[in-house]
């Protein structure tokens, strides 16, 4: 595979990505030069390959070169969402064991509070205004050498998903040592299916901290294309771009298809889209009326990719394909599926089971082996909690999702974190947590209260426990609204029978993903 240092020596003009918004850009000879300085700065700074490095920071313009520093020099590699409080941000950075935090000035509320939180941080850097107890990355960077430095190797994503513990897990795969040139294998596969090269125009419209716009964006990168990256997803603006830069691939939630498909009917044909070649979707299922309509208004460019962040396997699945499978997610691209029942026994095709991935790479989840023995069968194979099957071509249909995670327009949510919250409130006797459905996010976030006294439930009650939860987690994780109940549905033993609780809300699907 390829680097951007090989495309700053041959093409050293050519922007390797532009911000949408501002118009700020990096040449790949700019790119080369600072990720250079910012790969011997983190040297300088005392860090060694496999060591860690946390980064939160929007959507701009000194972001990638943060990134390519620490690919250049061995480090694992961890965003953090914007979205999450002080409390969230400061577990990550010290679960991962991050010596180094990179940050900006638009998350200065979460950042300044970091360094009495994250006491094994060596070093604390703003990338542009200042931050109390934070240096300045660009003057320290920019005071180090433009040359490669002397120990170059590449480094890896550490990305993090919530736990059913109610603590985010982080994806650490084994240290490989590998060249800078080398990538993992999930995303050399995608390259070469979806086709990316020197002359790809990627737009992209999501927040860089999540793990699939942050690994197409680079992937990109690597094959010396140019990245468009949008601060914030507009629909009407994602159409204008396409046009303006004739963008050749992008990858998208479901979430964004329904909100271009709420534009007004002029307002949607009025960019020409036909550069498109490949618009990918991902994170969340799509409904089937929506991806209907989306091929009908932008032809057979739609494909569909299940996978998660654990890059243990994934699908894929053309226009073409899906219309003759609608609500697949397709054949296997890496990996093979196996669908078991309880037992672990393989199911036949047509009968739903736990959804499994044979044949590909082994992962941990950081500082927690019963989370990761519990991904992992005797066989080796590992799952991402999803229940389906496949059908006698060896298409996956996706049913529903053990472990009841929610996916809200493309972020994925894990209901105990909110259950924790909610439980430790005095007016609170029992709570679950789930997802129900929601026609533009695909799920909403859903709770079942019961109460010490059911005389306060109320509205006022209801508004109470979600701003209560809002103190304690990122909006998107609270509840959006919240039922009351006189009983939970428990056994004797204190099994949650949540089941009983979200089919009410699920009454007349065949589906329960959406």
């Amino acid at each position: 595979m390829s680097h951007p240092s090989i495309h700053a020596r041959h093409h050293p003009d050519k922007p390797a990505f532009i911000m949408a918004g501002s118009g700020d850009l990096l040449t790949y000879a700019q790119l080369e030069s600072r990720s250079n300085q910012g790969a011997q700065l983190l040297r300088a700074s005392g860090l060694r390959p496999g060591d860690h490095i946390a980064v939160l920071m929007e959507n701009q313009v000194r972001f990638y070169e943060v990134y390519w520093a620490a690919m250049r020099s061995g480090l694992y590699f961890t965003m953090i969402s914007t979205h999450l409080t002080v409390g969230e941000a400061a577990y990550i950075v010290n679960d991962c064991g991050a010596r180094v935090v990179v940050s900006s000035a638009a998350q200065r509320a979460v950042a300044r509070e970091l360094p009495a939180l994250c006491a094994g941080v060596a070093h604390f850097f703003t990338v542009d205004d200042e931050i109390d107890g934070y240096t300045s990355w660009s003057q320290a960077a920019g005071s180090q050498p433009t040359t490669p430095i002397i120990d170059e190797v590449g480094g890896h994503h550490m990305m993090y998903s919530s736990g059913t513990t109610g603590q985010p897990k982080g994806i650490l795969v084994p240290f490989a040592n590998n060249p800078i040139e080398a990538i993992v294998p999930i995303m050399e596969v995608f390259i070469r299916s979806l086709g990316y090269d020197a002359d790809t125009i990627y737009l992209s419209p999501a927040p860089l901290y999540h793990s699939a716009p942050l690994g197409f964006s680079t992937a990109v990168m690597r094959a010396g294309g140019t990245v468009i990256v949008m601060e914030k997803f507009d629909p009407e603006q994602f159409l204008a771009l396409i046009e303006r830069y004739r963008a050749t691939h992008t990858q998208l939630v479901p979430t964004m298809f329904v909100r271009m498909l709420k534009l007004p009917p002029a307002v949607r044909a009025r960019h020409d889209l036909s550069s498109l070649k490949c618009a990918l979707h991902a994170a969340a299922p799509c409904p089937v009326s929506v991806k209907e309509q989306m091929i009908e208004w932008w032809g057979p460019c739609i494909v569909e990719q299940y996978s998660g962040s654990e890059g243990n396997g994934c699908t894929l699945i053309g226009s073409d394909e899906w219309l003759t499978h609608k609500g697949s997610v397709g054949r296997a691209l890496v990996g093979d599926i196996r669908i078991v029942d309880e037992e672990g026994q393989l199911l036949p095709a047509g009968e739903p089971g736990g959804v499994y991935f044979a044949n590909t790479r082994r992962f941990v989840y950081h500082n927690d082996p019963v989370k990761t023995s519990q991904v992992f069968n005797e066989q080796g194979w590992s799952t991402l909690g999803d229940v389906g099957y496949l059908d006698a071509e060896g298409y996956l249909y996706l049913t529903d999702r053990k472990a009841y995670m929610i996916i809200s327009g493309g972020v994925n949510i894990y209901p105990q974190e909110a259950e924790n919250v909610l439980t430790m409130h005095p007016k609170v006797m029992d709570v679950a947590v789930f997802g129900v459905p929601n026609e533009e996010f695909g799920e909403e976030v859903k709770a079942v209260v019961q109460l010490v006294d059911m005389a306060l439930a109320s509205k006022e009650l209801e508004a109470e426990l979600i701003a209560y939860c809002r103190q304690h987690l990122a909006a998107v994780k609270c509840p959006r609204s919240i039922d009351f109940e006189a009983q939970l549905p428990r056994t004797e033993s204190g099994k949650l029978f949540k089941r009983v609780l979200r089919d009410r809300y699920w009454a007349g699907r065949t589906s329960r993903v959406i």
